[in-house]
């Protein structure tokens, strides 16, 4: 069955405080295009700059996640992404008059809500999947952290805290179907912490606008008459502050038993649409927070981008333990006879890396004259083979590669280790060091088998053809 991609019918908006900022914002809603995607657009500030809710984009992760492009920076969009991947949106304009969304109730609800009340609509265009074939894990061994993502027909999310807290414990929950259970099961639990943390939180300014009213403090301590006075102080409250029966500050009663871990859930939620499609797999969670979330996505937004050149390049899936045969190659690099000298891509890592495979053989022309009776391959042309396979990853970075090339603009730090002879393979691994305005700075290595040949360094600019 073909599911369409989604928008809002017509704009819809809400006002109030930042949770770690403090500001005063309006958060609007509005209908976009297929294919857009989600962009926050910041219209507080000079041609209100745009920025896209993507990994990529992702600058901080303390206490939330936060965006940021050129001068554009947004704080604390997990709550806000985590109301439109639970409603299953593709394409969507946020505009904000200020640096963060508003905290609401500390739940994600508020913004679904909102999102309601401009109403639903398909798109004649259907969504593009992320279908998890195959198991990714992400773990951080000193914090306990583990995630695992298993091959699933559709989203679901089993997740599970053990904090050495009476008050909170060890907590599980399951989410089977976002249809069917986030907007009143997971979408209304509020963010939460320790009451421990709460006035170191102030005092590094982090939580200049959370309130008791915004947040479900738990007490992780003995409380007594003068620390009271002094919280008292630090939520502006007029009434009295006092330790709950059930371990939180003030009594204030949950809305599911396990809320804390519900609310961990839909951060998950939120944190996992940076990735840029909605995924089919199942992930299961123990421990994780913010940042741990972040590195899983960018994990599997890899994977998700190397899928997306297989399909685009090679129409088909293809088997074998590589990326992209000459075929797949030849519809990206400008490169012909003789001079194309790259015959496979073995892996790439969009922005990062690639490894390219080129095989040498006797019927290559220059070993003709270079040399009679003593076959080597030139140096220049393994420069210029891993130059090749640097232009592939270069001219998969930018939009319309192609119409593009890459132009290399200067090597750096040549080295020949071992002469290339016929039958040889060469493996080159680039990594990309930076890339600014077109430009990028490479490095290179060319192996055969384990034995490195040849390094480089490189700088090459994106022009069109």
């Amino acid at each position: 069955m073909i599911v369409e991609q989604q928008t809002i019918r017509q704009a819809a908006s809400g006002s109030g405080i930042g949770l770690h900022t403090g500001c005063q914002a309006t958060i609007t809603f509005k209908p976009a295009e297929v294919g857009t995607g989600v962009r926050f657009v910041r219209i507080d500030l000079k041609d209100s700059p745009e920025v896209p809710a993507d990994i990529d984009h992702v600058v901080g992760l303390e206490r939330g996640t936060t965006l940021q492009k050129g001068e554009a920076r947004v704080h604390t969009v997990e709550h806000v992404l985590a109301a439109v991947a639970g409603l299953q949106i593709d394409n969507l304009i946020i505009e904000l008059d200020n640096i963060e969304p508003p905290v609401f109730d500390g739940s994600a609800r508020p913004f679904v809500d909102i999102l309601l009340q401009g109403g639903i609509v398909s798109q004649a265009q259907p969504k593009n999947f992320f279908e998890i074939d195959t198991h990714v894990s992400y773990s951080e061994k000193d914090r306990g952290v583990d995630i695992v993502v298993v091959p699933s027909d559709q989203f679901r999310i089993t997740y599970m805290v053990d904090y050495k807290n009476p008050a909170l414990g060890t907590q599980y929950t399951s989410l089977v179907s976002l249809e069917e259970e986030f907007v009143e099961e997971f979408a209304p639990a509020r963010t939460f912490c320790f009451l421990s943390e709460v006035e170191q939180l102030k005092e590094r300014g982090i939580i200049k606008g959370g309130g008791l009213d915004s947040a479900i403090v738990i007490c992780d301590r003995d409380l007594d008459e003068a620390e009271l006075t002094r919280l008292k102080s630090v939520f502006a409250l007029t009434g009295n502050v006092f330790l709950g029966s059930n371990g939180i500050l003030n009594d204030r009663p949950l809305r599911f038993y396990n809320e804390p871990v519900r609310h961990k859930a839909v951060d998950l939620i939120g944190d996992l649409f940076l990735i840029g499609a909605p995924i089919k797999g199942h992930i299961l969670a123990a421990r994780s927070g913010h940042a741990a979330n972040v590195a899983l996505a960018k994990k599997l937004r890899s994977i998700f981008q190397k899928k997306q050149i297989k399909q685009k390049y090679a129409g088909k899936a293809i088997g074998g333990d590589y990326v992209l045969d000459i075929n797949a190659i030849q519809k990206i690099m400008p490169h012909r006879y003789p001079f194309l000298l790259i015959d496979r891509i073995l892996d790439i890592v969009p922005n990062e890396s690639v490894t390219a495979l080129k095989n040498v053989t006797i019927n290559e022309p220059f070993f003709q004259g270079h040399f009679p009776g003593h076959p080597i391959m030139p140096g220049v042309l393994i420069v210029e083979a891993m130059a090749q396979a640097g232009g592939f990853l270069l001219l998969n970075t930018v939009e319309n590669a192609d119409s593009k090339v890459a132009y290399f603009m200067g090597i750096d730090g040549v080295r020949f280790r071992k002469p290339v002879l016929p039958g040889d393979q060469l493996r080159f691994e680039l990594k990309m060091v930076s890339f600014r305005r077109s430009t990028c700075k490479m490095t290179g290595l060319a192996y055969v088998g384990e034995q490195l040949v040849c390094e480089a360094e490189m700088m090459a600019a994106v022009v069109d053809r």
